[in-house]
């Protein structure tokens, strides 16, 4: 019996498979951490995952990785949460084959269309306050695009009150 290439796909996590020619899409990441993956063929292999707020997760090999620190300006995964990524497919040279298709990250942060909260921001003083009496920063999140250093100030915030 033969076995078509589609059952090497793991249908859990988004791949390339899942993008029509020229597709891009960006997600929001919910949570990174290291998982045990079980592969088509039924092999486990601890694995980096990153889990978005809306559909498949992905599973992320460095190339990735470093594209997202770099998009972002931090190489914590904490950080990532909250933050853009945009995906798409890219031909590369890999398992000793040429034009393989490969899931990749955009390493720029992709324009959400929200605010970049800043100290000097005529609304700064209403999120501190905000924070300061236990406000959750999901929610600033959502209404603002925030750097890790302003969020690290926020949450700092928070843990003074």
């Amino acid at each position: 019996m033969q076995t078509h290439w589609k059952k090497l796909t793991n249908p859990l996590y988004i791949g390339a498979y899942d993008f029509a020619p020229g597709e891009e899409r960006t997600l929001t990441v919910k949570s990174v951490k290291r998982d045990m993956v079980v592969g088509p063929d039924g092999k486990k292999e601890e694995c980096t995952v990153i889990e978005f707020t809306q559909g498949k997760p992905m599973i992320a090999n460095v190339t990735n990785c470093k594209a997202i620190a770099k998009a972002h300006g931090t190489p914590y995964i904490e950080e990532w949460a909250g933050k853009a990524i945009t995906l798409y497919v890219a031909k590369i040279n890999a398992f000793g084959e040429k034009g393989v298709d490969a899931l990749r990250v955009r390493p720029v942060a992709p324009k959400t269309g929200k605010p970049v909260l800043t100290p000097t921001d005529p609304k700064y003083p209403a999120v501190e306050k905000f924070m300061r009496d236990g406000g959750d920063i999901e929610k600033v999140r959502s209404q603002f695009e925030l750097s890790a250093e302003m969020e690290t100030t926020l949450n700092n915030l928070k843990s003074k009150s």
